[in-house]
């Protein structure tokens, strides 16, 4: 079992950065594949990033693609969402998730483990 804690969030203005840190307790956090997703109010939860176990293979949503990034540190347990030039629509609650397996994953059924997440504002 591994538990999730996500750090990072807050407000920031249009075109501002934000690093929002997931970090993983247990000693078998390369055992898991990652993934960022969000949920904004009367929206459903979507994908945002995906990160395989040993950070070889990658997924952004097209939304944010050339604007985040993900990556993770085996040795401290933890992934990574760099957010660069926010727009307010990308204003929502930001949640990590692990999976006990290998490749990416963009599903929320997927997804065995979920922090309690971080919440994100965006201001025009």
């Amino acid at each position: 079992q591994v538990q999730l804690v996500e750090s990072g969030g807050g407000l920031v203005q249009a075109g501002g950065s934000l690093r929002l840190s997931c970090a993983a307790s247990g000693r078998t956090f390369s055992s898991y594949a990652m993934g960022w997703f969000r949920q904004a109010p009367g929206k459903e939860r979507e994908s945002v990033a995906a990160i395989s176990r040993f950070g070889g293979n990658t997924y952004l949503a097209d939304s944010v693609k050339g604007r985040f990034i993900i990556s993770r540190d085996n040795a401290k347990n933890t992934v990574y969402l760099q957010m660069n030039s926010l727009k307010p629509e990308d204003t929502a609650v930001y949640y990590c998730a692990a999976r006990n397996s290998y490749y990416t994953y963009t599903y929320t059924d997927e997804y065995d483990y979920w922090g309690q997440g971080t919440q994100v504002t965006v201001s025009s």
